[in-house]
């Protein structure tokens, strides 16, 4: 392995989310210090998914399959669809273990400043799903930033009449010491309180 091999992996390791430069560095001075034990297993391992890892054609999760396994389970055909907006709010959802109907990942959020309108995101699909698979409730999981709530009310928009519409509560998160949160935190959270 060359010099120049080695600053291009380092390289490569540093456009990844959270890695910067130095920490590229040290993660790749420990792959090669283990190499036997990480470094080989791992390119093994990414060459293997290079290869394997595919798009769902009906949700948009990432598998090795063109459906996905909660897709093809007839015990996920619950009627619900959960909208999140990326791939990693699935997998989260899913590491919770609380929803057990089927998932739509959109891509992304509405964007008027970055040009990501509908088309560019999975809404239409959406639409479509509700459609043909008998929808009864769309669970809109989108993060409570201005581009998610846009997007939230863009899809309520394209179908309301159409099937029950609910989001995720907001507010105070378990363990959670109000004089830590954020106004806007606290406001959400007033606004949903329920009665004990």
């Amino acid at each position: 392995m060359s010099r120049n091999e080695i600053d291009t992996l380092i390289e490569m390791m540093a456009k990844l989310p959270g890695l910067g430069p130095r920490s590229a560095r040290r993660a790749v001075l420990h792959l090669i210090r283990k190499r036997a034990l990480l470094l080989t297993p791992l390119a093994d391992a990414m060459q293997a998914v290079a290869v394997s890892a595919r798009e769902c054609l009906n949700c948009g999760n990432v598998g090795t399959s063109d459906i996905c396994e909660i897709c093809a389970s007839e015990k996920r055909a619950t009627g619900e669809i959960c909208v999140v907006e990326e791939v990693s709010d699935l997998w989260a959802m899913e590491r919770a273990g609380a929803f057990k109907g089927r998932y739509h990942v959109l891509g992304g959020t509405l964007s008027a400043l970055d040009g990501v309108g509908p088309e560019e995101l999975s809404i239409p699909r959406l639409v479509d799903r509700v459609a043909s698979e008998g929808i009864t409730e769309v669970i809109l999981a989108l993060n409570a930033t201005v581009e998610g709530m846009t997007t939230a009310h863009y899809i309520a928009d394209q179908l309301e009449g159409r099937v029950r519409l609910t989001s995720l509560a907001q507010g105070v998160p378990v363990g959670g010491e109000l004089d830590y949160l954020d106004e806007g935190t606290i406001s959400a959270a007033l606004s949903a309180r329920k009665t004990l």
